[in-house]
């Protein structure tokens, strides 16, 4: 474990030396989701080669433990770290308002010392007792359900600023691209969804759950549709068709996520390549996620924006000013408020840190092979519980402004 841990912090200290200082204050949110996806990398490369490592350790070694429990106690505990790290840096930066806040700097600069801090707490988690990992594991699950809804609240985001950034050309070029989008999404949705039928209803088998799982799922994407061309309702059909293949997508990897012995799930027989895809994926939607709700928090209009940030009509970020160089001794100018909460930028991080967690863990179920990621009955009702989740969150924001009017829902 020394020698991993030596390995560990060397090549950490390299990428300090290389990247810490080319890190502007511009750049600042893209370094965090850099240190995010190093937190996956070295999750997932122990969960691979680190159990005989642990096996030695006498706080961790219990002999009766399987080589999947020791696969989870090291992306646990590597989550752990992670967590601790961002959710420490959401409490420093609860009420930070405007830029001449000392605060400010500490968000944006440090990175050699922020970098070894992360690589010190990573490797003392390696030291807690299980118990404290085991308490962890069971939080986690609560927090990676809240990082599924921001994830759906991030979709929402996005699909309500593409159509209305199409809609704002006022072009006839433009309204024709919203509706060959819209029309491909709900193609898409609706032929996805029937091949899940294909894949989760094999012949000869009474698989009644797994045909509610994808009725409800076409019954939802029919009734977006429906419910946003409504004369009553100011909606659109592309945010309305996106949902739609969102929640198909949704449904499969719930679906697929069915134990390997389930006679239901049809790709039983290739669960290796399933287990590798259904892994890849999530952690890219992961990355995804996090990068855009990075990206997204330059704006003043998204839902990352603290009440006292600038209203919407600037067109350059207040971050793309120029940075304050030390030494230059410049007079103080008036106080420019942040574009986002740094507060709740952290929150986000930590929060896909306990996501991650479940992700590589199997969401902490050491039943099935140690091989497989992300596999269990669990796994399969927090995807499907997501899925209607976002629907009705969708739905919501169409019917609100006619329940609550004079309120603004995106």
């Amino acid at each position: 474990m020394s020698c991993l841990a030596s390995c560990c912090a060397a090549a950490t200290c390299g990428l300090c030396s290389s990247v810490a200082s080319g890190i502007s204050k511009k750049s600042a949110r893209l370094a965090y989701c850099g240190l995010f996806g190093l937190s996956l990398i070295v999750s997932w490369i122990l969960r691979e080669v680190a159990a005989p490592l642990l096996e030695k350790l006498p706080w961790i070694n219990t002999s009766t433990h399987t080589k999947a429990w020791f696969q989870q106690q090291a992306v646990l505990r590597v989550s752990l770290g992670s967590f601790l790290f961002f959710a420490v840096l959401a409490l420093i930066m609860v009420g930070v308002k405007d830029q001449n806040d000392r605060r400010d700097s500490w968000h944006h600069g440090g990175w050699i010392a922020k970098m070894v801090i992360w690589l010190l707490l990573v490797i003392l988690m390696f030291f807690l007792p299980n118990v404290v990992i085991t308490v962890y594991g069971t939080l986690s699950k609560f927090g990676a359900g809240l990082f599924l809804l921001v994830q759906v609240i991030i979709l929402l985001d996005f699909t309500h600023s593409w159509n209305d950034a199409w809609v704002e050309k006022d072009e006839q070029k433009w309204y024709i691209a919203l509706l060959a989008v819209s029309v491909g999404c709900y193609l898409a949705a609706f032929v996805f969804s029937g091949i899940l039928f294909i894949w989760f209803n094999p012949s000869g088998h009474d698989c009644g759950l797994n045909i509610f799982f994808i009725v409800m799922t076409m019954v939802l994407a029919f009734s977006f549709g429906i419910i946003a061309l409504h004369p009553a309702v100011n909606g659109s059909l592309l945010p309305a068709s996106v949902i739609s293949v969102y929640c198909a997508y949704v449904c499969y990897t719930g679906l697929s996520s069915e134990p390997r012995d389930y006679v239901c799930n049809g790709l039983h027989n290739k669960s290796s390549a399933v287990s590798t895809s259904t892994l890849i994926l999530g952690m890219l939607t992961t990355v995804l996620s996090v990068l855009y709700s990075a990206l997204r928090a330059g704006s003043s209009t998204t839902f990352l924006s603290p009440p006292s940030s600038p209203k919407s009509g600037s067109k350059k970020p207040l971050l793309e000013g120029e940075d304050v160089e030390e030494g230059k001794g410049k007079k103080e100018t008036e106080a420019q408020p942040v574009t986002y909460s740094y507060s709740f930028f952290h929150l986000i991080f930590a929060l896909a840190s306990m996501y991650s967690a479940m992700l590589l863990s199997g969401w902490t179920s050491s039943s099935e092979s140690s091989d497989l990621v992300d596999v269990g009955w669990t796994s399969v009702w927090v995807r499907i519980c997501t899925e209607w989740v976002t629907a009705a969150l969708y739905v919501w924001i169409l019917v609100a402004p006619l329940i609550l009017p004079g309120r603004e829902f995106f």
